[in-house]
């Protein structure tokens, strides 16, 4: 992992070490932010945006094992700044599903019902914690770290959003979409 001391300059050898990093995780900072802006192109741009951010700020990386972590703060941070810079606040889950992994792909839900539309029903915050927790597969407290929340107040907004997208699941089962 990288590992700088603060106030030195990066060195040749520290940026290819990032470049290397960054590349292994460049397809998850992608959909991570494939699921905020909803547009290819706007995603690239974004995470153009975070490669150059996570260039420009690796010195305030203090524990080198919280590399991806620190990556995917950047990546949200990123994204919900272009949301704000594009006046785009809404959150659209169009195509959704190419962020989730096959893993989740074969739910057995309602063909009404798709990933997309349940997760439209969560605000930016609820989203991004149900988002590392399920995708990601952080733990409470790297989201807690990661949020600059209380361990309890993520814990309250993962359950709190949980429940709105069984509510979300009934509902669309019991009316059929």
């Amino acid at each position: 992992m990288i590992i700088l001391p603060k106030k030195r300059a990066i060195s040749k050898k520290d940026k290819e070490v990032l470049f290397s990093l960054f590349q292994e995780y460049q397809q998850d900072i992608f959909r991570m932010a494939y699921t905020y802006v909803k547009n290819n192109e706007d995603a690239l741009d974004v995470v153009q945006e975070v490669a150059y951010r996570a260039l420009k700020k690796i010195d305030t990386l203090n524990e080198p094992q919280y590399f991806k972590t620190w990556l995917f703060r950047i990546t949200i941070n990123c994204s919900i700044d272009w949301l704000k810079k594009n006046n785009k606040l809404v959150m659209d889950s169009n195509d959704l599903d190419s962020y989730c992994d096959d893993s989740i792909q074969h739910l057995d839900m309602p063909l009404s019902l798709s990933l997309q539309d349940i997760l439209d029903e969560l605000d930016v915050t609820e989203k991004t914690v149900i988002l590392l927790k399920y995708y990601q597969e952080f733990t409470f407290q790297e989201i807690s770290a990661f949020m600059t929340l209380p361990l309890s107040t993520v814990k309250t907004i993962t359950y709190r959003a949980l429940k709105k997208l069984k509510t979300k699941i009934k509902r669309e089962d019991l009316y059929g979409g």
